[in-house]
């Protein structure tokens, strides 16, 4: 069944674009959406939070943030406490995590804090003058970068959190004569819908056995996910440090549309309202593990995000912060911790994993190594 179009600025873009040139294939598709320059989802839109499409995991309680700088702090720790940090998040979205992270980084680990310097990655020029708001207490830290390889060299802890689900895919289609790239084309209605393109794919990188998946199966992959992920990995690997990467996905590649859009905070047919609805997919763990092996990182482990947070005390730094608070606050401070850690719709414990990698080899709490 066909995905409904409604009619956006974008969406007549596009199919004026199909008309002109036949199909388009979903990494094209899925790149407009985001980041066409007029009509594109971040272009236009202010995503975060309860007046936007979605709520990361920041957003939610300052206890994430929190957890994520007793992680780096304790890093820094197994790492030898060196000098001149960078200090690095890539797609900071309102500044509240890093202002999390600093908060507790600045008490636990004084000298790291004064000697390190704050790079953030951001393209968006509102947001970053967002995010020097919620950082204005360490202004004079605090670098902007619209790429990453600008940061400048040095020994580093990297943050990424909900970055690699907004960087486009491409899918396969499962066919009567082998995998297709799926396309976005137009029906008899003049709505944009999916279909079977002509370019095959590597049967190397298909899941074993992918003779026996029906038709109509959709396998996933992501070039620009691995490009991005070898950037950090050299970078790790060249200058010493560790990366931490935050995301919903799955741990194992398999088959599976995980191609799926938010609006309003409700699921929306990914070819719906193009440029008005954030689109993502879920992260291949195991890719990303298999390309910063393949660049010469330590491959730390791969968590669920629930059993990261508890691991790092997550429960024992509810318990204080709601010590003392009415029993209002205290039953929000619970419920922002279940909804951070706990399993099951709604909860970020179980769909979201945590995976770290390091150069050279440590081991860090509260990861177990992956062989």
């Amino acid at each position: 069944m066909n995905d409904p179009t409604s009619t956006t600025p974008l969406g007549e873009r596009i199919k004026a674009l199909i008309r002109a040139s036949g199909p388009i294939s979903v990494t094209d598709y899925f790149s407009l959406c985001l980041a066409d320059p007029e009509h594109g989802y971040y272009k236009t839109r202010e995503p975060f939070g309860q007046l936007g499409d979605f709520v990361t995991a920041p957003e939610v309680s300052q206890l994430f943030g929190e957890m994520i700088g007793v992680f780096m702090v304790h890093a820094w720790q197994r790492h030898g406490a060196p000098r001149d940090v960078r200090l690095v998040e890539i797609g900071p979205g309102r500044g509240t995590m890093m202002s999390d992270m600093l908060r507790v980084m600045s008490k636990l680990a004084p000298a790291l804090y004064e000697d390190m310097s704050i790079h953030l990655v951001e393209t968006s020029e509102r947001l970053r003058t967002i995010q020097g708001e919620s950082l204005s207490g360490h202004a004079a830290k605090v670098t902007w970068h619209a790429d990453f390889a600008e940061v400048p060299p040095g020994f580093v802890l990297i943050a990424a959190n909900e970055l690699f689900d907004a960087i486009p895919i491409r899918q396969f289609v499962r066919t009567t004569t082998g995998f297709r790239e799926r396309m976005v084309g137009l029906d008899a209605g003049d709505n944009l819908t999916f279909a079977a393109g002509i370019a095959g794919i590597d049967s190397a990188l298909l899941p074993h056995p992918a003779a026996l998946e029906p038709t109509g199966t959709i396998f996933e992959i992501s070039p620009a996910r691995d490009a991005v992920m070898a950037g950090i990995s050299e970078r790790v690997r060249t200058h010493g440090g560790t990366a931490l990467i935050i995301d919903y996905g799955h741990m194992a590649t398999g088959y599976g549309d995980t191609l799926q859009a938010v609006r309003m905070h409700e699921y929306d047919p990914p070819l719906a309202h193009p440029g008005e609805a954030d689109l993502t997919s879920h992260v291949d763990f195991q890719r990303l593990a298999q390309t910063a092996r393949a660049q010469g990182l330590y491959i730390n482990g791969c968590l669920h995000q629930g059993d990261f947070l508890i691991g790092l005390g997550l429960g024992e730094r509810a318990s204080a912060l709601g010590r003392g608070k009415p029993p209002a606050i205290q039953t929000q401070i619970r419920d922002a911790a279940e909804r951070l850690a706990g399993a099951g719709e709604g909860r970020m414990g179980e769909l979201f994993k945590v995976l770290a990698v390091s150069s050279p080899a440590i081991d860090l709490l509260p990861f177990r190594p992956v062989d």
